[in-house]
């Protein structure tokens, strides 16, 4: 039986995450072996790719510094795939290239196990303290006792960043914020959209009876996307808005999708939810506001296909695929005029830009958005052309992505990396 030619591991806690469109591309290219080493029990197993799990990365010793605590964590994490990692060399799988995601501690000790392969790391954000997201919202502030903290979140992905040959982030906004030092070496090419997939759909029904809905292209139906409901995303915001667009609107619909945890930020006290908090502040008709939790994935394509108007708002932070998509989708788009938007958004162009915190003016802009629909129809199809030509997976993206793990693959990097 013939050999592998070459072996590419990834590295991910939630594999495959930002990795599928490059494993789906590997897995299908003679004489390249796949393996993947993730955190046990959070997502299932890619079929194809030797799958090698990490267990029992512990608890927080007691004592700690509170200071210590992420970057414990972060090194129990990294100890932990040390060991899995040991385990596959012992089995004789040496990987070629390792592509790492740096940002819970897993990739700290690779270089260390695999010294032959080529490294990447896929750079996402760099925490920096009074700065971005950590000053931006005086609602939310980052308290200055706390910028240690930050300062120390990023220590496992600057020393994987300084130990790889190359890195990789998703939008210019996000390279930008490493150190410049380090910068060099980080290519900006995003994971990418579907646009095949997700793609304006005249013929799109939403029907979800659980909650009394069944929609259609034309319907006034506004979308709010977020993984989770929190202010990362501006979610305060909008909810501040919505008695206002309600009353200049009175025959919209308002879908809101996404779940009650927090992936970013603070919790608040005595395990309240973010949605409990702002529908107690801000009270909205629960016929004409319908909280849908996190939807299937041809729901939630659905949901863009019908909308009328989505919004999107962020921190200065990570810019979130549902942007992307909705644009692909041809949606008319009311995002926050903050930095990675920009990158993406130009107002009046492709989509319309208000004041993050300014929620009567996101009421306002919405509203002419949905009163002006026809007369926006041009923003839409430039929304989608600019997904296509920019961040399109399979023509634009993808494509970049191979040919950065091949040119890294025959040396070409940085000869001091």
């Amino acid at each position: 039986m013939a050999h592998p030619q070459r072996t590419i591991l990834f590295v991910h806690r939630d594999f495959p995450a930002q990795f599928q469109g490059l494993a789906d591309h590997f897995l299908a290219q003679p004489g390249t072996r796949l393996c993947a080493i993730r955190e046990a029990g959070r997502q299932a197993p890619l079929a194809g790719v030797i799958d090698a799990p990490y267990h029992g990365w512990g608890e927080a010793p007691t004592g700690l510094h509170p200071l210590a605590r992420n970057l414990e964590e972060q090194i129990r994490r990294g100890a932990a795939v040390l060991e899995t990692a040991r385990n596959l060399r012992r089995d004789g799988l040496v990987p070629d290239l390792v592509y790492a995601h740096p940002g819970w501690g897993e990739a700290l000790f690779l270089k260390d196990i695999f010294p032959e392969a080529r490294h990447i790391c896929y750079c996402e954000h760099h925490y920096e303290p009074g700065r971005a997201e950590a000053a931006f919202d005086p609602e939310y502030p980052v308290a200055q006792f706390q910028w240690p903290a930050v300062r120390l979140q990023k220590t496992a992905g600057l020393l994987a960043l300084e130990a790889c040959h190359r890195g990789v982030s998703p939008t210019a906004w996000q390279r930008q914020g490493y150190p410049a030092g380090l910068r060099d070496k980080i290519e900006v090419i995003h994971e990418g959209v579907d646009t095949d997939v997700v793609r304006p759909d005249p013929a799109a029904r939403l029907r979800l009876p659980e909650f009394g809905l069944d929609l259609a292209p034309g319907d006034e139906v506004v979308t709010y996307v977020a993984r989770d409901l929190e202010p990362y995303r501006g979610f305060h915001t909008f909810m501040r808005a919505l008695p206002r667009l309600l009353r200049l609107r009175p025959n919209c619909r308002v879908l809101i999708i996404g779940g009650d945890d927090v992936s970013y930020g603070l919790r608040l006290p005595g395990g309240q939810t973010y949605r409990e908090r702002y529908l107690a502040e801000c009270p909205v008709d629960p016929g004409r506001v319908h909280f849908l939790g996190k939807l299937a994935y041809p729901d939630y394509l659905a949901a863009l296909a019908v909308s009328a108007c989505h919004v999107y708002l962020t921190y200065p932070f990570v810019l979130s695929w549902s942007c992307l998509e909705a644009m692909s989708a041809g949606c008319l788009l009311v995002a926050s005029d903050t930095e990675p938007v920009r990158e993406v958004v130009a107002h009046g162009l492709n989509g319309l830009l208000v004041d993050f915190f300014d929620h009567q003016a996101l009421a306002e802009q919405v509203a002419e958005a949905l009163a002006r629909g026809r007369e926006l129809a041009p923003l839409r199809a430039l929304a989608r052309e600019t997904v296509r030509a920019r961040y399109d997976q399979s023509r634009v993206c993808l494509p970049a992505q191979v040919r950065l793990i091949e040119q890294t693959l025959a040396g070409d990097f940085d000869a001091d990396a």
